[in-house]
């Protein structure tokens, strides 16, 4: 697979090259608790395609490296940045070991954290405007000091979410930055 997915990037990447910025690659890697796998299976079996793959990419286009994978990340962290990562998104702060406090202290000075502005699995549904103001701007205030932030909700928001909800988020984040 990762000489598949090295030959298609190949392909793909140069008639896009002069406005590439940023690649994005897939990997759900976590659960709501953990990881999928251990983090040794993962540096045995995973990590050095991945590092591989990843090392290509950067090294080809010289775009930054964002990582979408949900859940639990933080035990596969610091593997994930030797592999090259350098952008992860969501960042999925309702799950196991994902304090945002604790991710930008040990990470921050390596990741770019693409989301953790607002949960969308609890506050963003079902929150009052101000709670949900509340809470990004906590976050906000958490992940902005220092760069390395991109505002965005933790995931997509669903039809369930009042448009008020909605419009309180992106509120806060706009007086917050």
């Amino acid at each position: 697979l990762t000489e598949t997915y090295i030959a298609r990037f190949d392909r793909v990447w140069k008639p896009v090259a002069s406005c590439l910025d940023v690649v994005n690659v897939n990997d759900d890697l976590g659960m709501q608790d953990g990881p999928q796998i251990s983090p040794e299976l993962f540096r045995k079996r995973i990590k050095p395609f991945m590092k591989r793959l990843y090392g290509h990419i950067r090294k080809a286009s010289g775009a930054a490296l964002f990582l979408h994978s949900d859940g639990s990340l933080y035990d596969l962290l610091p593997d994930l940045i030797d592999a090259g990562v350098q952008i992860v998104s969501p960042v999925q702060f309702t799950c196991r070991n994902m304090d945002l406090r604790r991710l930008k202290s040990e990470f921050g000075a390596h990741l770019v954290f693409w989301g953790g502005g607002c949960d969308t699995q609890r506050i963003l549904p079902y929150a009052s405007p101000a709670e949900v103001r509340r809470h990004v701007r906590e976050n906000v205030s958490i992940l902005a000091p220092g760069g390395g932030f991109v505002f965005t909700q933790v995931h997509n928001i669903q039809p369930d979410v009042p448009p008020e909800n909605i419009e309180a988020m992106f509120a806060a984040a706009a007086g917050a930055a």
